[in-house]
């Protein structure tokens, strides 16, 4: 549904990357149907559909640039102004202050290297820049360490705000505020609803992966 935050978990092998798969077109089902804010996304072309998705994915592309172009390519025609505004919501301000040009310095293969959270902040303006209706988190923290995740989650909370949101995650501690969660197992749809409703469900997938992980990885 629109502006709905949707969560998508389960153990490794369990189908969320065929679903990040299908929700780009990358293939078709062969029955049953994906419905986003109402709409069957069989119906539509896939540029249709890209142009209004973002994706924050779990390892960010970095082209051999600027860091000030692999933001703006997030939306090629926007003026400096949007980039520079996309650019302090992620909180990329600061630390291009301390690059020895700033933000035309060039980073990626040839470039300064940046680190795990740094990447993803540029990802999250990419996403805030584009400023599409759907967004897609594919396991967007799960490369970074507790304390760098804690400060990019609540860079996603705020960019997830308005927007159809999908997330994809190992971490429960990433999704309890989902307004719907679906558990996954082996390709099907186990269990379905609120971070209270399942933690508290006797004897199902999600109370024992609650358990088990204790703001961990899900165990294999």
């Amino acid at each position: 549904k629109k502006n709905m935050k949707v969560a998508l978990v389960g153990p490794s092998g369990s189908g969320k990357s065929t679903i990040v798969k299908l929700l780009y077109r990358l293939f078709d089902l062969n029955e049953g149907e994906i419905r986003i804010d109402g709409q069957d996304i069989s119906s539509v072309t896939q540029q249709s559909l890209r142009e209004n998705m973002s994706i924050v994915p779990q390892e960010p592309i970095l082209f051999d640039n600027t860091l000030f172009f692999n933001i703006a390519y997030g939306k090629p025609n926007a003026s400096k102004a949007e980039v520079w505004r996309a650019i302090k919501f992620a909180h990329l301000d600061q630390f291009m202050e301390r690059l020895p040009q700033k933000e035309k310095t060039f980073v990626g293969e040839r470039g300064v290297k940046l680190s795990g959270g740094e990447k993803q902040r540029v990802s999250i303006a990419r996403a805030i820049l584009a400023n599409k209706k759907i967004l897609v988190l594919d396991e967007a923290t799960s490369a970074l360490d507790s304390g760098t995740e804690r400060e990019i989650q609540k860079d996603l909370e705020k960019l997830m705000r308005g927007r159809t949101s999908i997330i994809i995650a190992h971490r429960l501690s990433t999704i309890m505020k989902a307004d719907m969660i679906v558990v996954l197992s082996r390709g099907k749809v186990v269990e379905m609803g609120t971070h209270e409703e399942l933690r508290d469900r006797q004897g199902g997938l999600y109370k024992k992966l609650w358990r088990l992980q204790q703001g961990g990885e899900l165990k294999e």
